[in-house]
């Protein structure tokens, strides 16, 4: 039933709803004006992001099916009960999502699409959804391949973009956490003051911490960038911070833009 179409999406907007809250108590930069509005652009993409994602939803079902029935995939290889599966199968999602996202940045067309991202100068909750149909595509072929590369049932691929949907908002969040706690949680997970650091204006920070759930991968491929000083951090690109390149028309556009 939690796997359900109907409650993944409740979940999210409830998460979404208490963080939008929290943000308006504990900000960790003060809200300009027109806060809803401004957010509009945002919450369109986010729809998109949904029907894109129940679109192709057949596909990752039908890709699943195929690697269980055929026993298709390197975890059909060795015995293995079904927590094990869930826990070695949200790794590789985690791991093959870095990839993609370290190309989105690396590549040249990767980036016309991925920039729709990063040109949101006042980052909040609704930043977690902000992003182009196409850069969508993108990642769910990379989910395939994982499925096929490991052999995942399609649960496991729910499970992993539950809590991906769900770590994302908190990570966007314009909430002030405690760089204490915040580095302990970060010695296994990307929390939000390390993925703000992604977000950031200036290029050598945004080419890090490219991590979705798990911080060991950046360790591990040393694209890691420790938590930085918030009073000179910045957000969004150069060039895109007027009003009329942040309308929902103008983010579509943005990939077919020079």
């Amino acid at each position: 039933m939690w796997l359900s179409v109907q409650f993944r999406v409740l979940s999210l907007v409830a998460g979404c709803g208490v963080l939008w809250s929290l943000e308006s108590l504990l900000p960790l930069y003060r809200y300009q004006k027109q806060r809803w509005r401004r957010a509009l652009p945002n919450v369109g993409l986010s729809i998109l992001l949904i029907i894109t994602n129940l679109a192709l939803s057949l596909v990752t079902a039908g890709v699943s099916k195929v690697a269980i029935t055929r026993q298709f995939g390197l975890f059909h290889f060795v015995n293995r009960p079904p927590w094990l599966i869930g826990l070695l199968g949200v790794m590789a999602l985690d791991l093959f999502t870095y990839f993609a996202h370290v190309l989105l940045h690396k590549s040249f067309v990767g980036w016309r699409f991925h920039r729709v991202h990063h040109t949101d100068n006042e980052v909040n909750v609704t930043t977690a959804f902000r992003f182009h149909p196409g850069e969508t595509v993108w990642r769910i072929l990379w989910y395939v391949v994982a499925i096929l590369t490991f052999g995942l049932p399609i649960w496991v691929l729910l499970v992993y973009l539950t809590i991906s949907a769900l770590n994302g908002q908190l990570e966007h969040a314009n909430i002030g956490l405690d760089e204490r706690l915040d580095r302990v949680f970060r010695l296994l997970l990307v929390t939000p003051n390390m993925h703000k650091v992604h977000l950031s204006r200036m290029q050598i920070q945004t080419d890090s911490n490219y991590g979705n759930i798990l911080s060991v991968w950046d360790r591990l491929f040393g694209s890691y960038t420790p938590a930085l000083d918030f009073n000179r951090l910045r957000y969004g690109l150069a060039g895109f911070d007027s009003r009329d390149t942040q309308t929902f028309p103008a983010l579509l556009r943005l990939p077919f833009l020079p």
